[in-house]
């Protein structure tokens, strides 16, 4: 967590952002959450100290290919609670964010950029639209923590089993009817949550996953 210059204009009813913001380049944490905004300047590009952006709970329906260019951002970023319905190619360049908050937005297809962020730690697309998991998921091997929960994802690619490091797989209601045989590969994996699914067919290795200590909620 950054302890550095620090920006906070949380819920501040800006609408918009002041131009003088991009000029605070020594910034490392900046939060614009709850403003109302609409969009984000390219401008935000020039902010390359940051190691903490939060633009949550906006009404941001795309966010500038700019945001790639911060190559400083290590530690968070939160853009959930938005409009968003894709992200732009140059997001993927952030390959040093350990935390990726896209919960609570509009994306019916798995945002690609996200697969190239190979330093994720903890991604969570909670309440989205999303159907498909892409196998390029297995380039995120670093990956603790995946919160999948309220979206329509109907199978999970074999590739999960490549996430080698994941502790916790949230799958709470998406219309799931099997699992892969790979999850059993996880063997980091501590938390697995299959509630709210009644039309999952219960693994034959769920119990010798149990076993091994994971924490199973179904």
């Amino acid at each position: 967590m950054s302890t550095g210059p620090l920006l906070d204009l949380w819920k501040q009813r800006l609408g918009d952002v002041p131009a003088w913001v991009w000029k605070r380049t020594e910034l490392e944490t900046l939060v614009l959450a709850d403003n109302e905004l609409s969009e984000v300047s390219a401008q935000i590009g020039l902010l390359r100290s940051l190691r903490t952006l939060d633009l949550g709970h906006n009404l941001l329906t795309a966010v500038p290919e700019e945001l790639g260019e911060l190559d400083g951002l290590t530690d968070f970023l939160y853009l959930h609670d938005n409009r968003l319905r894709k992200l732009p190619d140059g997001v993927g360049r952030l390959r040093r964010l350990r935390y990726l908050n896209l919960s609570e937005n509009q994306f019916s297809e798995w945002p690609e950029a996200v697969s190239e962020m190979a330093g994720l730690l903890e991604l969570r697309l909670t309440d989205n639209g999303l159907r498909v998991l892409p196998d390029s998921i297995a380039k995120l091997w670093q990956l603790r923590e995946l919160h999948l929960r309220n979206n329509q994802i109907t199978a999970l690619p074999e590739a999960i089993g490549e996430l080698r490091q994941l502790r916790q797989l949230d799958l709470r209601g998406n219309p799931l009817e099997t699992l892969p045989d790979a999850v059993l590969r996880l063997q980091r994996l501590d938390k697995l949550d299959l509630r709210w699914m009644p039309g999952l067919r219960t693994p034959v290795w769920l119990g010798a996953l149990e076993a091994r200590g994971c924490l199973v909620y179904r």
